[in-house]
């Protein structure tokens, strides 16, 4: 019996979540030890899973699996491939930063932390899922605790509604690719004479090429829709203004990559041929994300504006990358997922983090912010570097790759979506002077301190991640490869 390091991984934050409720409200100091002290135990797990994980070997690693519900065929199978191994190791590195960030949260911090390590449970859950069914339930357990986390703790102005924009937006996207997994199950129990809902078994179901094209779109499109694709984005950056911030980072930087990695998981790998005849379609609408998400952000006042509207183009890279089916732009999109989730993570962090001290997160009202909080402006910057795809950083190992990978197929494509390059430059390089080099206005002398400890723990923790990943791309791109390798035997053997 192999050692069971990603159920640990997976039910640690629900397990320390229950421990958390039991606690007395009144000690709050022992909450928030007993969250990093947890958060710290999920993030080495993961950290272990994500260097022991062998690139040479491939394929699934680390696989647990046992009977659930056999008469239905629902079983419980985990396991990681060079996909999904950085995006477990993400949510480690989020999880850990946003217990880190929310220590002054001091609005009922036992249930806030509660939900949010159910969520993050959710999230780990779906990452490693080998059984569709399996997945559906952990995607679900991620999807609602966002509800009570944006409603209850969110900003009081738009909470409400943002909370219950978010939840009918995922929660219809989730039923339309869940009548497509009943459509799958049903199917493959016809071809096989075996009812299964384990994904490996799946891929070798034998669907005809007729029921891939009809199923694939209420699929991929059904999961994406988390992952922030055009046009059904609009829950996106409303959900994160409302958040508060360490929702935000868990948002932004798990849960859309849940929603991209969902569709590939389920729509692209066991729908290749599905695939191949819609990818035309998401190319069109990852395109259409990358340009206008990138113009939109340009104009937004509002810092989380800014940043919501960011990351759905960013997420438009990703689609854009899954849409090209080739080695080069699935590799590019497998990397934007982990340099993505860190840059959005950091960007939400800081964001937070002035808004706390200036009480206004309005860009026009900011100003001189590097003098009183440098560690805060350094960390913004590096953020911005990666954001823009600059060489050295994440950002450039991810979208490189990416464009590439477009140019190959669709050399247009690839010219019109660069547009959003120079938009992004133009964005972050004017909020950067705007809020932190600007002359501090006068209602805000003498009120701004320094951001603690704490903070400047999270912010080197996912500076160092994109930098090491910029200058040393062999730390993530090979067992990304091996990942993609998988996906390119399903879609050649299609």
């Amino acid at each position: 019996m192999t050692f069971p390091i990603l159920s640990i991984i997976v039910f640690t934050p629900i397990v320390a979540g229950m421990l958390i409720l039991l606690m007395p409200k009144e000690r709050k100091n022992e909450v928030r030890v007993t969250a990093l002290a947890a958060a710290i135990f999920a993030l080495l797990l993961s950290i272990w899973v994500y260097f022991t994980y062998d690139p040479s070997a491939g394929g699934y690693q680390f696989q647990e699996q046992h009977n659930w519900l056999p008469a239905l065929g629902i079983g419980y199978h985990v396991g990681v491939d060079g996909m999904s191994a950085p995006l477990v190791l993400l949510t480690g590195v989020v999880m850990f930063t946003g217990v880190l960030i929310s220590w002054g949260i001091d609005d009922r911090p036992r249930e806030f932390f509660a939900f949010l390590f159910i969520l993050a449970s959710g999230v780990f859950g779906v990452f490693v899922a080998l059984d569709l069914f399996q997945l559906f339930f952990f995607y679900e357990i991620a999807v609602f605790p966002m509800f009570l986390l944006i409603a209850i703790w969110g900003w009081i102005v738009t909470r409400e509604y943002a909370a219950m924009k978010l939840t009918l937006y995922l929660f219809i996207g989730s039923v339309v690719s869940l009548v497509g997994a009943l459509a799958m199950y049903w199917v493959a129990y016809q071809n096989t004479g075996v009812l299964s809902f384990d994904m490996l078994q799946l891929e070798q179901a034998g669907f005809s090429e007729q029921f891939q094209i009809i199923w694939f779109l209420p699929v991929f499109l059904g999961f994406a829709v988390l992952g922030g694709i055009w046009p059904f984005h609009n829950w996106s950056p409303d959900g994160h203004v409302a958040a508060p911030t360490a929702v935000s980072m868990f948002h932004a930087g798990v849960l859309m990559k849940l929603g991209a990695f969902a569709a590939l998981r389920v729509g692209i790998m066991l729908l290749p041929q599905g695939a191949q005849y819609w990818s035309w379609l998401i190319m069109l609408f990852a395109a259409i994300a990358v340009v206008y998400g990138a113009f939109i952000a340009f104009m937004q006042e509002d810092m989380k504006y800014m940043i919501g509207f960011s990351s759905v183009s960013h997420m438009g890279l990703v689609m854009l990358g899954l849409s090209t089916l080739n080695k080069t732009g699935l590799t590019g999109a497998g990397v934007q997922m982990f340099s993505h989730g860190v840059m959005t993570a950091l960007f939400f962090a800081v964001t937070g983090m002035i808004y706390d001290r200036a009480h206004t997160r309005q860009i026009p009202e900011l100003g001189g912010m590097s003098k009183v909080m440098p560690f805060a402006a350094i960390g913004f910057i590096i953020g911005g570097l990666v954001s823009m795809g600059m060489p050295g950083f994440s950002g450039f190992v991810a979208e490189f790759p990416i464009f590439m990978g477009v140019w190959e197929i669709q050399p247009w494509v690839a010219i019109i979506a660069s547009i959003s390059i120079v938009i992004t430059a133009a964005y972050i390089m004017r909020n950067i002077r705007d809020v932190f080099f600007r002359p501090m206005p006068e209602s805000l002398e003498g009120h701004i301190t320094d951001v603690n400890i704490l903070d400047k723990v999270a912010i080197v923790t996912v500076c160092i991640l994109m930098i090491a990943i910029g200058l040393f791309p062999g730390l993530m791109v090979p067992m990304v490869q091996t990942g993609v390798d998988n996906i390119l035997r399903l879609l050649g053997g299609a």
